[in-house]
């Protein structure tokens, strides 16, 4: 009790701040009408609402200052400006221009809240909705929909994102506002991380050290969450998905609701999935899965205070495959396989002051990761809970960030910072891949922004200190053995880039970039078998710093009914870390090691979006991605992904009746080209076709509001390896010919 009374002083003084409201209308420029259902939102403030049947809009218990305020509705340009607010009621008239090209977004995962179109960055964005309605069976399969983004894959139930290249350690991944950490180095270890109660992803492709140290240095895959309901509103959904391949079922609820000052959500979701069935008809064993996840949060906002908590439990079983055997349609996984449960903590508070604000984000991740392997006693009865893991590690990673935006100066905009974590791993296992250890890191930032007229800059400097302390394992001179590890790595990183309107509707951009990654537990101590990846991995304790320095450049033209881009990139790492085989073997498993060199990757992607006039129910969409990486000494390196060709045709339609209200229908043709540059101990990728196509539907059935999708993957059913499979090595085919059918129903 003690605490109680401090606690309401502070938020009665929250309270008593002066506050202000917005009121306005929304109207189309086409028409002169008003616009129903126009979102109106405040980025930095995380507060909007939408219009009513007569344009109007009001926003209250909002801070005086100045902020950005956003105002988007399909089939119409979104507006983006900056109001100064002040004390009593203001007033804001919107005037939407009418666009065929989707509505676009504000960017979460780069400083300032700006639009795409605003930022100097190019970062692709894309919402979790749509990617589902692709028929993707996982997060790790759907960003693969992104131009760039690629997934190294063991089965459909584990992936890793690749960026332009990039992955593992190298693509650092941010949910709930942190970084995650779940023992990510390991090329079996997937996301942990379940599309349910995710709103968006974005991703920075290219090193973002600068705004989020160590391990950013192939660029960022940021997770945005479910956001709360507007103020004063209630909502529910309910989303039923149905998989044909792998008899697959993944169903979903949440509910959540606001008031004037608190918010609430809770959504769940459960996935289960049988072995899946290639382009072969055959099964691969051992591939199934079975995930359960919750996500919840509540908030509080009033005045020149707001704060929110967050928490994720995701509890997954994964097989992992190694071999064709077993044809059945069993759902609980055989060995070997991983029992992974994630927690994920995180809190975000932000201070509003006149021209200034402060936020505060903490984070603790508790990541329990568990591998069970085949005892030579072992039976097909035996039962799997009262096996003993053989790896069982333990990850605590507790994390800060502290942000302080500044006040503007003219043109400028500054926002300064220091980041952290300590992180500590242990092991409870019969074997130990990497030994118990404390890592600890400290970042300082500031990074600006320069508005002109037609043109933007943004700049910005980062220093980071990371210290790794390991414990010795084993006995000396047996396999297994780890030395005691005490580590040291600093680095200085910079960014600079410029964005300018080069003509009406023609956006350019440049930046240059560096970052860096130290090197992981696994790359410097490791000394033995690892079953996941069936090799004797032996690491190298005195690796250095991976750094990088990048380029791009970006070239961008949107108007009312064509979207062109083109990106292109140049990325050179000094002391890359790598792993290859050394000739030897150890158990019938080859050798590898841990090793450095310079290294290079270079590439792009570009595209187009068609939606001719008067023709308003068609949309054309084609892109084109491409990356090479190659060694100093001109050797190619491993897990490149393929060129890639993407073709869609695309057409909505709406309609006047009553059980039906809109809906869509596509085609895509994936061309992946042959893949002939590979690593030393890699084999050439013959390219292939994947055709899919679906359709979707807003409807009302005996007065009920539902959305129907259906989705064919693979429609030929291809017999086809991906060259970022990591089954490529047994001659394992990817999933076949797969129908996704998905109910959405809100409450």
């Amino acid at each position: 009790m003690k605490y109680l009374f401090p606690i309401l002083i502070v938020l009665f003084y929250f309270d008593s701040y002066a506050q202000c409201t917005l009121k306005g209308n929304v109207s189309a420029e086409d028409s002169n009408n008003p616009l129903e259902q126009v979102s109106v939102y405040f980025p930095q403030i995380e507060k909007g609402g939408v219009t009513g049947s007569n344009g109007a809009f009001v926003l209250s218990n909002l801070p005086l200052g100045t902020y950005k305020i956003v105002a988007s509705f399909m089939g119409y340009q979104t507006f983006s400006s900056e109001i100064t607010l002040t004390e009593g009621i203001n007033t804001l008239n919107i005037i939407l221009s009418p666009s065929a090209i989707e509505m676009e977004e504000v960017i979460v995962s780069t400083p300032f809240h700006k639009l795409q179109r605003e930022n100097v960055m190019k970062v692709e964005q894309a919402k979790v909705e749509t990617l589902r309605k692709m028929g993707a069976i996982t997060l790790s399969d759907g960003i693969t929909n992104i131009p760039g983004v690629e997934s190294v894959s063991t089965g459909i139930g584990i992936g890793k994102p690749v960026i332009r290249g990039l992955s593992s350690n190298r693509v650092l991944v941010y949910s709930q506002n942190i970084r995650l950490e779940n023992q990510q180095f390991g090329d079996e270890h997937g996301l942990g991380i379940s599309a349910s109660g995710l709103e968006s992803v974005e991703v920075i492709k290219g090193p973002a050290s600068l705004l989020y140290g160590s391990d950013a240095l192939g660029g960022v895959l940021y997770l945005n969450p479910e956001q709360f309901a507007n103020t004063n509103e209630t909502e529910g959904s309910i989303n039923l998905n149905y998989f044909t391949n792998t008899q697959g079922m993944d169903a979903n609820a949440g509910f959540k609701t606001s008031g004037e000052k608190f918010k609430f959500l809770l959504r769940g979701s459960y996935a289960s999935h049988t072995d899946y069935e290639g382009g072969n008809d055959i099964r691969v064993t051992n591939s199934r899965f079975n995930e359960f996840d919750i996500k919840t949060a509540m908030g509080y906002q009033f005045g020149i205070f707001k704060t929110e908590l967050r928490y994720n439990l995701n509890s997954s079983d994964l097989g992992i495959p190694e071999e064709i055997g077993i044809q059945d349609s069993g759902r609980t996984p055989l060995t070997p396989y991983q029992e992974i449960n994630n927690h994920i903590v995180s809190s975000k508070s932000d201070l509003f002051f006149n021209n200034s604000s402060l936020r505060l984000t903490l984070g603790y991740i508790f990541n329990s990761r568990k591998e069970f392997e085949e005892e030579e006693e072992e039976t097909p009865s035996e039962d799997p809970s009262e096996m003993i893991p053989a790896l069982d590690m333990q990850l605590s990673t507790f994390s800060y960030n502290l942000q302080y935006n500044l006040p503007g100066i003219g043109r400028w905009k500054t926002i300064a910072g220091i980041q952290g974590m300590n992180q500590k791993n242990e092991n409870f296992g019969e074997e130990v891949l990497i030994p118990d250890a404390i890592t600890n890191d400290i970042g300082l930032l500031a990074t600006s922004h320069i508005h002109f007229e037609k043109s933007d800059i943004q700049l910005g400097l980062r220093f980071d200190n990371r210290s790794i302390k390991g414990e010795e394992t084993g006995i000396l001179g047996e396999e297994g053995y780890i030395a005691q590890l005490d580590r040291n790595f600093n680095s200085f990183n910079a960014a600079l880039g410029y964005r300018i309107d080069l003509l009406k509707n023609f956006i350019g951009r440049i930046n240059i970039a560096s970052g860096f990654r130290a090197p992981n537990l696994a790359e410097l101590t490791s000394n033995g078998i690892h079953e996941g990846t069936n090799r004797f991995e032996i690491g190298n304790p005195n690796l250095k710093n991976e750094n990088n320095l990048q380029t791009d450049i970006a070239l961008e033209y949107n108007s009312q009914h064509f979207e062109f881009f083109a990106n292109g990139f140049y990325n050179s790492i000094s002391d890359y870390i790598f792993i290859e085989p050394n000739g030897e073997f150890v158990d019938n498993n080859p050798v590898y090691n841990y090793i450095q060199q310079n290294a290079t990757l270079y590439g792009g992607e570009i595209g187009f979006h068609f939606h001719p006039h008067p023709l308003d129910w068609l949309h054309v969409q084609s892109s084109f991605e491409s990356v090479t990486g190659q060694l100093d000494n001109d050797d190619y390196l491993p897990l490149i992904p393929a060129n890639k060709l993407s073709n869609t045709l695309r057409i909505e339609f709406n309609n006047s009746q009553e059980w039906i209200k809109k809906g869509y229908a596509f085609i895509t043709l994936n061309t992946i080209f042959d893949q002939n540059k590979v690593a030393t101990f890699e084999t050439s990728t013959e390219g292939y076709n994947l055709l899919n196509a679906g359709f979707g539907a807003s409807l009302n059935i005996f007065k009920q509001d539902m959305e129907l999708v259906v989705t064919a993957l693979n429609i030929l059913n291809e017999d086809y390896i991906s060259h970022l499979s990591r089954l490529k090595v047994d001659n394992i085919s990817n999933i076949g010919r797969n129908i996704n059918i998905g109910l959405s129903i809100p409450l």
